[in-house]
This record gives C-alpha cells, sequence and structure tokens, in this order.
C-alpha cells in the first residue's frame, strides 16, 4: 500500500481546504500515487478520483427557538444576567433610538404641511429636553396644539373684526359731527331747503284752516260799544249832580256803588261837572 501523504497535502492546497476534507479513491491508490505535481492533481480532481467533502451541518434550529423565548421574557432572569443594567442595554443608545424616532417624526409632518417651521423648531427643542417619553405622546400634542393656534387664530379675527367695526363707526360719528357743524355755520341756506320740503304738507291743510278763519266771526270788536255805555250810566247820575249842587255833590262820587276800576271816566264827568259850577257861580253873582 503507497502512502497518499503528499498526494493529500497537494489536494488540499489546490482545492482550499482542510486535509480531512480530502477523499481519495481507495480504488485508484496506484493512479494518484503516480500524481506528483498539482497539474496532476487537478487532472484527477477532474476526473472525481479526487474528491472535497461537504462541509458539515450546523444547525441553528435550536439557537432560533431559544431566541425566540428570549424575546418572550424567558431566560432572562437574575441568573442568566452577566453585567449591569447599563452593559447590557446602555442609557445613550435608548435615548439616540428615542430622538431618533421623534425627529424623524416631525421632519415627516414638516415634510406633508401638517406643521410649520415654527411649531417643528417648538417641538424639535422639546424632543430635546425630554418632554416626550415616546411617538404617541408626541403626536397628542400636536393635535392638541395645532388646535389651540386655531382657537387663537378665529379669536384674533373675531376682535379684528369687532375693532374694524368700531373704527369705521367712530370715523362715520365724525364724519356726521362734521356735516352738523357746517350746516350750523351755514345757517339761513340749510334751514331754507327743509322749509321747502314741508310746505307741500300746509297746502293741504289750508281748507281746514278756514272754517276756523270764520270763528273770529263770532267774538266780534262791536261788542267792545257797550262800553261807552257805561259812561252813559255815569251820565246820569251826573245829571243828578247839578240838582244836588246846593248840598256839595263831589265827595258822593267816591261813595257810588260802580267798581273801582272805571274812575278814569269820571275824568270827563268831572270836567262837564265843573262846567255847570263855574255857571252856578256866574249865576251866583
Amino acid at each position: 500500500m503507497s502512502n497518499l501523504r503528499c498526494q493529500k497535502r497537494l489536494a488540499a492546497a489546490v482545492l482550499g481546504c482542510g486535509q480531512k476534507k480530502i477523499w481519495l479513491d481507495p480504488n485508484e491508490n496506484s493512479t494518484i500515487a503516480s500524481a506528483n505535481s498539482r497539474k496532476l492533481i487537478r487532472k484527477l480532481f477532474k476526473d472525481n478520483l479526487i474528491i472535497r467533502k461537504p462541509v458539515t451541518v450546523h444547525s441553528r434550529s435550536r439557537a432560533r427557538a431559544h431566541l425566540i423565548a428570549r424575546r418572550l421574557g424567558r431566560h432572562t432572569g437574575t441568573g442568566k444576567r452577566k453585567g449591569t443594567a447599563d452593559a447590557r442595554m446602555p442609557q445613550k443608545v435608548l435615548w439616540m433610538r428615542r430622538m431618533r424616532v421623534l425627529r424623524r417624526l416631525l421632519k415627516r409632518y414638516r415634510a406633508a404641511h401638517k406643521i410649520d417651521k415654527h411649531l417643528y423648531h417648538h417641538l424639535y427643542q422639546q424632543c430635546k429636553g425630554n418632554i416626550f417619553k415616546n411617538k404617541r405622546i408626541l403626536i397628542d400634542h400636536i393635535h392638541k396644539k395645532k388646535s389651540e393656534r386655531l382657537r387663537a387664530k378665529q379669536l384674533s379675527d373675531q376682535a379684528e373684526a369687532m375693532r374694524a367695526r368700531k373704527r369705521e363707526a367712530k370715523i362715520r360719528r365724525e364724519q356726521r359731527l362734521v356735516e352738523r357743524r357746517k350746516q350750523m355755520l351755514l345757517g339761513v341756506v340749510p334751514t331754507a331747503q327743509p322749509v321747502a320740503q314741508p310746505a307741500a304738507k300746509p297746502a293741504k291743510e289750508e281748507p281746514k284752516a278756514e272754517p276756523k278763519a270764520q270763528k273770529p266771526k263770532e267774538v266780534a270788536p262791536p261788542k267792545a260799544e257797550p262800553k261807552p255805555a257805561a259812561p252813559a250810566k255815569a251820565e246820569a247820575p251826573k245829571a243828578k249832580e247839578p240838582k244836588s249842587a246846593k248840598t256839595a255833590p263831589v265827595p258822593k262820587v267816591p261813595s257810588s256803588k260802580t267798581p273801582a276800576p272805571p274812575p278814569k271816566l269820571p275824568t270827563t264827568a268831572t270836567k262837564e261837572a265843573a262846567k255847570p259850577k263855574a255857571a252856578k257861580k256866574t249865576v251866583k253873582k
């Protein structure tokens, strides 16, 4: 039996594997023993006299099953742990993962125009300040912030509309005041114009005023004529006075029953009475 140690070494070098993986055909030992070069070894490999054994199977089925169980929480008790909590899962790694998730969400919302650049920057700083624990809390905060901004915008619009209405009302009021002052300065000119307009209404009322004009006929001025009758009554006693001239009738005049207001009339009567007195004096002479 020939020694095939040299051929096995050359075959391992040519095929790129270990000597344990080289199989030499036992029925062709003489042919293989005559191959003392790499060129002949390649020819024997091509003729299937030298074969490279397949790699032994290293199954990972058990490892996969164990990993699935660990993900469910099995095999992770205190007896299975080696190293501190921060060594097993560093806090920095958890922080980076959370920041990347939140910042990725903010970029996506900004690209979709769900938030503007100002709100994006504000939320970005809050994420950096450890305000949001996870993505769900950040989404809820975004919805709340948008609703608050919308409400504030509506209120500001209403306030601006109210201010605009008040401003317009103030301008109108000032214009009215200016017009009134102009009318007051003009004086007669504005008053003459309004008088011409209502002149049409009195034209209709004129026929109604005509019967009222007839009523004054009842209050006729001739009724004042009876007043001269009063002096006629006063004249009657005046006629008696000359008869009683001997008894000094002058002091009896104030005791007459005539009212106090007509003392003016006796003035004329006194003149008449004075004349007969003078005549009597002359008669005595």
